[in-house]
């Protein structure tokens, strides 16, 4: 039998239906949707929202993910545009900016989102990118970091054993921890971020290595949540993890040394986002 948790309430509320709205409006996508995001209901009548660029299609077929791949589309120049005034008019203090995977385009789209980034920027609001690893090109990750994003998030998904059953043969355990080094080590004063999921199989011990692996690569926020199957397409829950196990392997955490862990069931990368970024300031003050 399912747990409790994984009975999301269906979205609903002025903010959710105002955002939907501005969002279809100016022809934009949000990982919230495409992805199918537990969380949606309550981000999105709180007025928060991640932004989902360069198209809804993802030219990779991670097993987990319920983005479509496949039939790439050309990138739209007007986007950068859109997504700024998207922002505003919605209000947003903190906004969080993501993409597909573009292995079809020469720079891989990040100059494009880039563009976006500093588009957004100009509204004087915290931007929080959510990025692709790029082939783990460091002149292509360099372009989006000098946009100046406020917080720049790369997910490592799942542990070492099971990313090549779980993850696009063109990603990587080892490449995702070079995007979050290269980071790191050129950009000391950037905030990294990082996401694991539960429930595909992984050992605590091993999450535990995996931490041990995004904290030696300088990663300074954590999240931690539980594999929901999005539809029969995707990859099978292997288990559905217990609240204590949330809140132990949020406690080693913070142990090991990570300034903000958001650990749960519904977590998911963009999750109280603005509350990590004020708390990694506040320690750092």
């Amino acid at each position: 039998m399912k747990p409790e948790y994984t009975r999301v309430r269906i979205p609903s509320g002025e903010n959710y239906l105002f955002i939907k709205k501005n969002i279809a409006d100016n022809s934009l996508h949000t990982v919230c949707e495409e992805a199918r995001c537990p969380n949606i209901a309550e981000c999105w009548e709180s007025g928060t929202a991640t932004f989902m660029i360069m198209g809804g299609n993802c030219s990779r077929g991670c097993r987990f993910c319920s983005v479509t791949h496949g039939r790439m589309t050309p990138l739209d120049v007007e986007e950068p545009e859109r997504v700024k005034e998207t922002v505003k008019r919605m209000g947003l203090t903190y906004a969080v900016i993501t993409s597909v995977d573009r292995d079809d385009l020469p720079d891989q789209g990040s100059s494009h989102y880039a563009k976006v980034v500093r588009k957004v920027k100009e509204l004087g609001i915290l931007v929080e990118v959510l990025t692709p690893d790029f082939q783990g090109i460091h002149s292509l990750i360099d372009k989006v970091v000098e946009s100046r994003p406020d917080v720049y998030a790369h997910n490592i998904e799942t542990v070492r054993r099971l990313t090549p059953a779980i993850r696009d043969r063109r990603a990587g355990y080892d490449q995702s921890l070079s995007v979050l080094s290269h980071i790191k080590d050129k950009y000391p004063h950037m905030i990294t971020k990082s996401s694991i999921m539960l429930g595909l199989g992984e050992s605590d011990k091993e999450v535990l290595s995996t931490m041990d692996d995004l904290r030696e690569a300088g990663v300074d926020i954590l999240t931690i949540g539980q594999y929901l199957r999005p539809s029969k397409m995707q990859i099978e829950v292997r288990y559905y993890s217990p609240m204590q196990r949330f809140k132990d392997l949020e406690d080693q955490a913070y142990q090991k040394g990570f300034s903000f862990v958001a650990s749960g069931p519904l977590v998911r990368t963009s999750y109280k986002a603005s509350e990590a970024w004020a708390r990694r300031r506040i320690l750092n003050a």
